[in-house]
């Protein structure tokens, strides 16, 4: 307990509920926050493989369930899609170690950084061309030959350094709203707006978190979130209205009674009642009811479902657990590196994770409206397999940076400690 400075009068802290609620949530809190702040970064990068490749597996596995039945309902083999996984994910697993390997100067130069945000850009165009493909409405996938893939999986990562890049680069990101916005705000704008012309509304949000992040934990200038948020929303509200299947899945979110058995509300409808099907412990890998054609993207956006009604309860709860864990251990690179690159990169990484996981996970609730975001490492999906593990393994070369001494939170304490 601290003394309080001799001539200086003592006071007592008032005890409301409020200041209970506080010192309860700071007892909580601070040994998860210590624990974090204080262990090794060599253990952050093992947390970042062991929870990635764990996803992945599971992923995996939850692919082969829910699309078996489709695939024997056309006449293919039920093995086909996994198969397919498979592959991605082997290839994503080799390309996660050879990123871990690289080193961090590799990624600071402004050359690469221009050549992928260029690339990035090229290919966005070309979805917009002829050879665009468009799938549920959103042309976001480009196929050449027989082979297709989503540029803006790629462009993910071009603009996260793209936005570091531009942020480190300036010394009074915290002083001045230009110099944080230009030319960051370049590269996200044409990245979004391609996206955005494409229909792929979800991706954009990713890049919005990733954007943002970039921005917080560089210190930009409050007013640029305040004002960002309004016209966000004002955005946000032109989009939903220009697409009718987008109105009215926002509609129905909102006012659940407009909801009856349309097609706006049916997919989202399935989803809770296989989670409510599996209930504590699940029907049992493979048992699944609501895959028998009953949910659509049962193996892609909506897979956390089939894997709710399979697994119950635990099994979602592991899903969350290793996300919790990815995120810790980026949390772990943000407060000990003492690189300024660094720290940016594993917020950006953070919030695309975690983001597009909770965005994912909220949709099949009903804690938010459908927007088709598929879960990072679990659904169908081989670009987003793969960049999802080589930029595990980019955030895995991060924690080789170098650190600031173990944080001691004695200070910490005695500052907040109560003066009687």
């Amino acid at each position: 307990m601290s003394t309080p400075a001799p001539g200086r009068p003592q006071t007592r802290r008032k005890d409301t509920l409020w200041t209970r609620v506080a010192e309860g949530y700071r007892y909580v809190t601070r040994p998860l926050y210590r624990w974090v702040a204080t262990g090794s970064m060599s253990s952050a990068s093992i947390g970042i493989a062991v929870s990635s490749i764990g996803l992945t597996v599971l992923g995996c596995m939850m692919v082969l369930s829910a699309s078996s039945v489709e695939q024997l309902s056309r006449g293919l083999s039920p093995y086909g899609l996994f198969l397919r996984q498979g592959i991605f994910a082997l290839g994503g697993i080799v390309a996660m170690f050879v990123a871990s390997r690289i080193k961090i100067s590799f990624w600071k130069n402004q050359r690469l950084t221009y050549w992928l945000m260029g690339i990035s850009l090229v290919l966005l165009l070309l979805v917009l061309s002829p050879m665009g493909k468009e799938v549920n409405g959103n042309q976001n996938w480009l196929a050449v030959g027989a082979f297709s893939f989503q540029p803006s999986e790629i462009a993910k990562f071009s603009l996260m350094l793209w936005v570091v890049w531009s942020l480190v680069k300036s010394t009074r990101v915290s002083e001045s709203a230009h110099d944080a916005l230009l030319p960051s705000c370049l590269g996200f704008l044409a990245v979004a707006g391609l996206v955005i012309i494409g229909g792929d509304a979800g991706t954009c949000i990713v890049f919005v978190l990733i954007y943002a992040s970039a921005l917080w934990f560089a210190r930009a200038p409050r007013k640029i979130f305040t004002r960002s948020f309004l016209i966000g929303l004002v955005v946000m509200v032109l989009v939903v209205i220009a697409r009718p299947h987008r109105l009215s899945r926002v509609i129905t979110w909102l006012v659940p009674s407009t909801c009856t058995q349309g097609q706006e509300c049916y997919q989202a409808n399935s989803g809770m009642a296989a989670l409510a099907t599996g209930s504590w412990w699940g029907e049992g890998l493979g048992q699944s009811r609501q895959k028998y054609s009953y949910l659509p993207e049962a193996h892609n956006d909506f897979i956390i479902a089939i894997l709710g009604e399979e697994l119950g309860f635990i099994g979602t709860c592991v899903v969350v657990a290793l996300f919790v864990v990815l995120a810790l251990c980026l949390a772990r690179i943000i407060l000990r590196s003492t690189d300024r690159f660094v720290r940016l990169a594993a917020g950006c990484i953070l919030a695309w994770f975690i983001g597009q996981a909770f965005v994912n996970i909220g949709m099949v609730t009903g804690l938010l409206p459908v927007i088709g975001v598929p879960l990072p490492f679990v659904s169908y999906g081989g670009t987003s397999l793969m960049m999802s593990l080589f930029t595990s393994g980019f955030a895995m070369s991060l924690a080789k940076a170098p650190t600031h001494p173990a944080i001691s939170l004695k200070s910490l304490d005695d500052e907040n400690a109560d003066v009687n």
